[in-house]
């Protein structure tokens, strides 16, 4: 059972973690401004269709919302709460302290996914309702970290969050699962065309846009924050779900979730507000790279857990 797992795991991850890779190899061969457009494309369009189909896909039952978010939205409060714990030895400046702050508790939404993929007996469905639940309060934190070390009004700030791509894509998904209506055929063909765009050209610009010596640069700031996503986020949420008896399928998302690395586009939103957009990617490659090795090795012991 053990072998197999972990053959299924590594098997469904390894194509990934290839086209990362391709990405770091093939980034001569198109200008910066490409990858960036490239980025803003899957930031707009092609992730917001993948979001909404996956939560849209299958009906929503309101018992399962009222499961799943306090848990998805306690896991996002602990990374928040223990990523404050490493202010002591973070950045002097408020504002690049909540840019690096913010890779505590975002998630890596394309890896969600081909992870899901990975996980024996996981649940597309039930985990765009987890990101769909995750992604409103994520961009919440972060914009109101930023806003804060920015000193930018309430105004900006609340057009910021309520314009996020993301956030309308997920709330737009979530509410026809709710109500069980499905677009006709015609409407939402196009719509899974985009979404089936999405992974690969995020991984592919994950790989080309990442500093691949990252790793070099990890300090107690950058260690503490990489722990905290990626090894004390999943380890608390695996002990709670043990310890509550919650459902195996739920239970398996959920680590899963808490084991993401954090998001690729966070630099973005830190460049934004005028944060260290180099300690920002900085942290976000450390967290992807080591994630490689992390990530597995979670999808394997709940899948054994809670499946073994």
């Amino acid at each position: 059972m053990f072998l197999t797992t972990v053959g299924a795991v590594v098997g469904g991850l390894l194509p990934s973690f290839l086209l990362i890779a391709l990405g770091g190899l093939v980034r001569a061969r198109l200008p910066e401004k490409a990858w960036i457009g490239l980025d803003r494309l899957n930031f707009e369009i092609l992730f917001p269709a993948l979001i909404f189909v996956a939560a849209s896909s299958r009906p929503i039952e309101p018992a399962d919302m009222a499961r799943t978010g306090p848990a998805v939205w306690a896991i996002m409060a602990a990374g928040l709460a223990l990523g404050w714990l490493a202010r002591g030895v973070g950045p002097a400046r408020f504002l690049d302290f909540a840019g690096a702050w913010q890779t505590a508790w975002r998630f890596n939404t394309a890896l969600a996914f081909v992870a899901a993929g990975a996980l024996p007996g996981a649940n597309l469905a039930k985990l765009a309702v987890v990101i769909g639940l995750a992604v409103p309060v994520a961009n919440i934190l972060a914009v109101a970290a930023l806003s804060r070390g920015n000193a930018l009004g309430i105004g900006p700030t609340i057009r910021r969050i309520a314009l996020n791509p993301f956030l309308l894509a997920a709330l737009a998904g979530v509410a026809v699962g709710l109500s069980g209506w499905q677009p006709p055929a015609a409407l939402l063909r196009p719509v899974q065309m985009l979404a089936q765009a999405a992974v690969p050209v995020a991984l592919l610009s994950i790989g080309a846009t990442m500093d691949w010596r990252a790793l070099g640069r990890l300090d107690r700031f950058s260690g503490a924050l990489v722990a905290i996503r990626l090894l004390i986020l999943p380890a608390l949420t695996l002990a709670l779900c043990l310890l509550s008896g919650a459902d195996a399928t739920l239970a398996q998302v959920l680590v899963l979730f808490a084991a993401l690395p954090t998001a690729s586009a966070a630099h973005v939103l830190a460049s934004g507000f005028g944060a260290d957009r180099g300690l920002v990617a900085t942290l976000i490659a450390q967290s992807t790279l080591l994630a490689a090795l992390t990530l597995p090795a979670w999808l394997v012991l709940a899948a054994l857990v809670f499946h073994g």
